[in-house]
């Protein structure tokens, strides 16, 4: 339970960090009266990027599953991409275009992917140890 979280933990903090980058190339940015509160804007934008990705994508991917079959898997970027857009909408103060949120979708999966494979390997390095 311990290491979920710090998983958890670990990816909340990456996705906000892929989210700012993001926001900063792809986005509108942030709005004026926000400024001050930046950092918690893209962190409260990370969790809930986060929790959208642990609760929703699942049933999202299932039930376009034909979708994603008949485009051979490309339609998962349009799945990654409404997770970004709607996390983004969720959040106040930022804002980004459904063709840009692809785009953010396809940098935080890469993100994600390093993320997963950094901590198997550490898990692998554990088990050798043991």
């Amino acid at each position: 339970m311990r290491q979920q979280l710090a998983v958890f933990i670990v990816r909340w903090i990456l996705n906000s960090f892929g989210l700012w980058v993001a926001v900063r190339l792809l986005g509108s940015g942030v709005s004026i009266e926000q400024v001050d509160n930046s950092v918690a804007v893209f962190l409260l934008a990370g969790l809930v990027f986060s929790l959208l990705n642990t609760i929703l994508r699942p049933i999202i991917i299932i039930l376009s599953l034909p979708a994603i079959l008949l485009t051979l898997g490309l339609f998962i970027l349009v799945v990654n991409g409404a997770m970004v857009w709607l996390a983004l909408q969720l959040t106040p103060g930022l804002s980004m275009t459904f063709l840009n949120s692809i785009f953010a979708g396809m940098l935080l999966s890469l993100v994600n992917y390093i993320v997963s494979s950094a901590l198997e390997l550490q898990v692998i390095k554990k088990k050798e140890r043991a």
